[in-house]
This record gives C-alpha cells, structure tokens and sequence, in this order.
C-alpha cells in the first residue's frame, strides 16, 4: 500500500462539536477520532478542538492526538474559531465537522478548509427547535454554509449524503466520499464466546436524542411482547431525550422490559451487540449508521429505515439486514429475525463479511490524501463511483472464502 508520510508533517486542526469521552458522542465523533489516530500515524500531527463537558480537562492527549477544550455545546463554535485565529500559523489545513451548524471557519482561515457532513439535518431541527428557529437553522444549512464553503472540499460519509450535499447545491466534484471504518475490538476472537442471551433480545446503540426515535423501538417491543415471551430491550447511549423514552416505556406497560445502559464502555458495548438477537436503528436520519456494522462484527443482523440515508447502504437489504419503509414494516422484519432461526443467522454470517471490509485505515488514509490534494501535495486517487474501496474489498473476502471452499471439496 502506498505510504504518505511527508518529509515535512502535514499539521491538521480538526473543529469537533464532541470529542470521543464526551457522553453524547456518537459516530461523528468516532469518525473524527479514528481518522485522526491513522493520520497521525502517518505522520501529520492533529489537534481536536471540541467543547468541555462536565469533568472533562482543558487540555488532553488521546495517544499521539492532542485535544483542546472550550466552550460548551454551544459556545465552543466561537471558541474554535478564536483559536483558529490566534493559532492558525500553527496548521496546514482545517478539518470543519458541520453537525448541523458548521464552524464557519472559511471566515477567519487564511489556510485551506475541508468541511466534513455526515448527512443533512433538513427535518431534525423541526424536532428539535420551535417553528421559527427550526425554518432559520435550515437556512443557515441549506442556504448560508454551501455560499460560505463555496470553495472548500466536502467529505461525507454515503452515496445519500452526497447527493443531498449536491442538492443543496454543492458541486458534486468537490465532494470526496469516505465510507466510516469499524472498530475491531483487539481481542475480537474473545467475543465469539458471547452466548445469545437466552430470551430474545433487542438493542438499541447510540444518543438519546429526537431523531433516533427510539420510542418505535419500545414500540416494537410492546407489539411482539407476547409473541416472544421474555424479550426485552436494550437502550445503549446517554443523552437529553432519555425522560421522553422512559415515560413512553411506561405508557406502553413495558418498562419492566427496557433496561438503560447509559454511556459503556467498548467491552461493555461489544459485549451487547454479539449478546443481541437483533440491533435495531429507528432513526429517521442517518449518515452512515455505524453501530449496524459494529454488530454485524458479532454476527447480529440490524434493521433500519431505508430512508434515513446511511444505513441503505451499511445494511445489505435481504442478506446483512432489513430496511423498512414504515413503522409497521419494521415490526414485521423484526418480528421474522426473531422467531426464523435460519434466517437471522444467515444474515448474521453474511453480516460479518461485510462487517470485516470496512477499515478505519482505509478511511484515514483517504481523509489524509483529500487533505494533501488540497494543499497540492498530492495527486488525487481515483475513486471509481461503482466500486468504493469497502465493495471491492468485500468482493476479495468473498473470493477467498470461495476459493477456500472449492479446496476443501477437492480434498
């Protein structure tokens, strides 16, 4: 594989709404973290400005990463481009994740800005904010960012995310996509010795927050309860919504049945997801969905709504998992998984193939090789649209597998 590491270090500021110790961190800040490690072991030294959050220090290393702390959720927006401007002789170039809101950095940077979307947040900010404030944030997104970022580089996540970037009116050549990576635990092997837990079970992995909708999750559980005796959910993840979801487990009379695990540790985490008889994303927006392919690791199929973006492209519909068009339709997809043995560990065999194909290093390299391009440091890597590296590499996985089976028949 091609190394590159530069005689002279590439020096990346990277602006983060959420570090990866922050309790509301999900798959943008894993994204940011793991990208950051494999350019730092390329040689680039990178540096996180992010927000504090209660207990966090100012200042910290996640190993060669340095990460910086001001401001609060809010305020950490103002913060990032204070320090932007007083260090930016420090960097080479800006990494901008715009979670909704961007950093606004090409207003003050003198030096290149690369701006990172996982997907567009057009109905989220109705669920979030009143009418009023829900119409001026979607301005700010659709209208003012892509005017603002008119010259940058984009990197997103999916095929969905691009093509809502270029609805928006962001020129699709400036548009590099980078599938996520998956984390694979070192002592991955370990995990294959996690029983299914006896009764079936399902999990649900991420921030509690609107979006994710959670409650169709509960709400799945309450209509399968007496079909599957003794089922019961799984609620991994902190964040703002969780009262909401505890008051609908009651409504539903199934609270007894709803176990909240709050923010885990990775060991904890892997250890539900390859307990797990189902993982399940209700989420009405995604950017990639990283928590289906961290399950399919173990063997645990997922279903998601095939509109939400990502996961049309994290799940294999009919082979890793299932997409639902409606509320009622995922109901029944969960309710096969559960009660057709064959099926769900057919989905969860091919789930660990393509589970496997992704790779953080292959995502960081990428990330690395935007940013040497727009600095003119180096030539861009052709990306075939019909066949990203993760397709082509499970394609290589498969065609070992089958040439390992076609020896083991000759023998």
């Amino acid at each position: 594989m091609h190394d590159e590491r530069d005689a002279e270090p590439l020096r990346v500021l990277y602006l983060s709404w959420r570090d990866r110790e922050n309790p509301e961190a999900g798959g943008s800040e894993v994204f940011v973290e793991r990208t950051s490690e494999v350019m730092s072991e390329l040689g680039a030294d990178v540096t996180i400005h992010t927000a504090r959050f209660p207990g966090a220090a100012r200042r910290t290393m996640h190993g060669d990463v340095t990460v910086i702390r001001a401001g609060n959720r809010f305020t950490c927006y103002a913060a990032g481009l204070w320090h932007l401007v007083r260090h930016q002789r420090d960097y080479d170039v800006v990494i901008d994740v715009q979670n909704g809101v961007p950093f606004w950095s090409p207003l003050v940077a003198r030096i290149p800005v690369v701006a990172v979307v996982h997907h567009v947040h057009r109905d989220q900010w109705a669920s979030i904010f009143g009418p009023r404030l829900a119409r001026f944030g979607w301005l700010l997104e659709s209208r003012v960012a892509p005017w603002v970022y008119r010259r940058c580089r984009y990197i997103t996540v999916s095929k969905a995310s691009r093509s809502e970037l270029a609805s928006l009116g962001v020129d699709a050549q400036r548009i590099d996509l980078v599938y996520s990576g998956n984390d694979h635990p070192r002592d991955l092997d370990s995990y294959a010795d996690v029983p299914r837990s006896a009764a079936p079970s399902l999990t649900v992995l991420g921030r509690l927050v609107p979006h994710k909708q959670v409650e169709i999750a509960v709400d799945t559980l309450a209509e399968l309860r007496e079909e599957f005796p003794g089922l019961h959910l799984n609620v991994v993840g902190s964040g703002y919504w969780q009262p909401n979801i505890e008051r609908h487990a009651r409504e539903r009379g199934v609270e007894d049945a709803v176990h909240f695990h709050g923010f885990v540790d990775e060991a904890t985490k892997h250890t539900l997801l390859a307990s797990s008889w189902v993982v399940m994303m209700p989420s009405y927006k995604e950017g990639w969905g990283l928590t289906i392919v961290e399950a399919g690791l173990h063997g645990t199929p997922a279903v998601a709504f095939a509109q939400a973006g990502g996961p049309s492209e994290s799940i294999q519909h009919g082979s890793t998992g299932a997409l639902a068009s409606t509320t009622a339709q995922m109901i029944d997809d969960v309710r096969v998984l559960l009660s057709r043995d064959d099926v769900r560990e057919a989905y969860g065999r091919n789930a660990v193939t393509y589970a496997r194909s992704f790779s953080w290093e292959s995502a960081g390299r990428n990330v690395h090789h935007t940013l040497l391009d727009v600095l003119g440091r180096a030539e861009r890597a052709p990306q075939p649209p019909d066949t990203p590296l993760h397709v082509r590499r499970l394609r290589e996985l498969v065609a070992e597998r089958d040439a390992r089976r076609g020896a083991a028949e000759l023998n």
